[in-house]
């Protein structure tokens, strides 16, 4: 039997990880949530820095990293040097400090464009889940398990589901935005 609700939770989905990207985003603020993307390839395996060192904000400024293991210290440094936040650790023994720097107009423009951009990739997500939806919806209707009337309830349903998820895309590239111009 066909159901929105599994449809539903896939979008929900695509926005969790949606928003988690957003958070991971340099605001000029510091933040924690920014480090969540960045992996650090140790014991022969790709991992978050936060399963290798406490991660702290002291300052509104400033992210602490307490690496646990010294051996780790500069892989973490050298992961954060390649990831895209674009900061310059500063070692102290096991103490990574990241000093996060005012944004420049040049950079807040860019990451304005960059929020579109992960907004669209999510917009492409819920909609390419509304296809599967109404692809499944036609399916069942061509084995007859569903009347003609029931499949454009569902559709219309989808659409529905679509168009609020799509709406929370942008209400949240619209704050992102808001937020990343705000000095």
């Amino acid at each position: 039997m066909f159901t929105e609700k599994s449809y539903s939770l896939k979008m929900d989905k695509a926005i969790d990880i949606f928003s988690k990207e957003l958070s991971s985003l340099r605001t000029g603020r510091a933040n924690s949530a920014m480090l969540d993307m960045v992996k650090v390839e140790v014991y022969g395996q790709m991992m978050p820095i936060n399963q290798l060192a406490s991660i702290t904000t002291p300052e509104p400024r400033m992210i602490n990293i307490q690496v646990w293991d010294q051996n780790n210290v500069s892989l973490v440094d050298s992961a954060i040097k390649k990831s895209e936040l674009g900061l310059n650790p500063q070692i102290d023994g096991n103490l990574i400090r990241l000093p996060i720097p005012e944004l420049n107009e040049q950079r807040r423009t860019e990451l304005k464009k960059l929020i579109k951009v992960i907004g669209e990739k999510c917009k492409i997500a819920i909609r390419n889940i509304r296809r599967d939806a109404n692809e499944e919806l036609k399916k069942i209707l061509k084995l007859k398990e569903i009347s003609e009337d029931d499949e454009k309830k569902h559709e219309k349903n989808i659409q529905n589901l679509t168009d609020e998820h799509i709406k929370i895309v942008d209400d949240k590239v619209s704050v992102k935005e808001k937020e990343i111009m705000t000095i």
